[in-house]
């Protein structure tokens, strides 16, 4: 993990295009603010979790129900 030490203002480039900066720092969290171009998707951790998981969910096979045998009927006129 490459770890920085960053003050309010200062920003953080990830790539071409994409800027993390610190807007607010509180006591117990710090308000970061994400600059990327449109097809660069920016998540939380727990929405991103919930997105790969609703991806896993939809990819898995169907589960179909088991096809249980008719049962046999005696024939109508049988005794």
């Amino acid at each position: 993990m490459l770890v920085f030490t960053r003050r309010r203002n200062e920003a953080i480039i990830v790539a071409d295009g994409i800027e993390i900066r610190v807007l607010r720092v509180s006591k117990d969290a710090v308000r970061l603010g994400v600059t990327a171009p449109g097809d660069v998707p920016v998540h939380r951790q727990e929405v991103y979790e919930q997105i790969r998981q609703e991806n896993r969910r939809a990819a898995a096979p169907a589960r179909l129900p088991i096809a249980l045998p008719l049962s046999v009927r005696p024939s109508e006129g049988a005794s």
